[in-house]
């Protein structure tokens, strides 16, 4: 967790040191949602990226280990979910789901997912119909449709969509003061610190027309990512 006070003080005392401009406590909430989205889009894309460099492995493994203890932090692993005529509605079950992980037949073996094409293109032969030595599943609009349906178990492991963050205040002599009664902070690794205030700034930066600030903010998060990928 990244304790969303601090954040604030600290894209405040940027933004002020220069007289840029005041960002009210609304808009912070909307370019710290939109932050926290952009770095959680960014681990799947790292962690794919690196996944496909070929070369040696333990050039990679490193960042790999990093991107996916950061990922830990939202990762639920449920067993023993009851599949009910081949579907499982995670949708209905599970509500906040960002991405599916790994799915297994409770006690063992990994379920497949494939496509639509590719389920029906397996379907064809009787040697690649899948059964309970090769399962496999199509996320569909009604849900996780596993195959063969005679499954009724699972032990799913998911990423959760983060809570959206929200700076909580309350107004003492026209100003606003920090509630941390109604706040949110980031569901974040505590690394993303200064990740978030970078790409907050940045996002400041271009609804208050201060191109100087958005360019110095991305010019640092460029830099930190070089460091961070070394």
């Amino acid at each position: 967790m990244v304790n969303i006070d601090t954040v604030y003080q600290k894209v405040l005392a940027i933004a002020n040191k220069e007289q840029r401009g005041y960002i009210t406590p609304q808009e912070f909430n909307l370019f710290a949602d939109q932050a926290q989205k952009e770095i959680l889009d960014q681990y799947f894309y790292d962690i794919n990226q690196f996944g496909r460099l070929p070369g040696n492995d333990t050039e990679y493994s490193d960042m790999l280990d990093l991107l996916n203890e950061k990922l830990s932090v939202l990762e639920i692993r449920l067993t023993s979910q009851n599949v009910a005529g081949g579907i499982y509605d995670y949708r209905t079950s599970l509500g906040d789901v960002y991405r599916i992980g790994s799915i297994m037949v409770s006690g063992g073996i990994e379920i497949e997912e494939v496509n639509n094409n590719e389920y029906y293109n397996l379907r064809s032969s009787p040697l690649t119909q899948p059964n309970l030595t090769r399962p496999i599943y199509v996320n569909r609009a009604d849900g996780l449709n596993i195959y063969p349906d005679s499954i009724n178990s699972i032990d799913i492991s998911y990423t959760k969509t983060p809570d959206t963050p929200r700076w909580g205040y309350v107004v003492v002599n026209g100003y606003a003061q920090h509630n941390g009664g109604n706040s949110t902070d980031f569901e974040l690794h505590p690394s993303e610190e200064n990740n978030l205030i970078l790409k907050i700034l940045q996002l400041s930066g271009l609804v208050m027309k201060d191109v100087g600030l958005y360019q110095a903010a991305a010019q640092e998060e460029t830099k930190d990512i070089q460091q961070e990928k070394q």
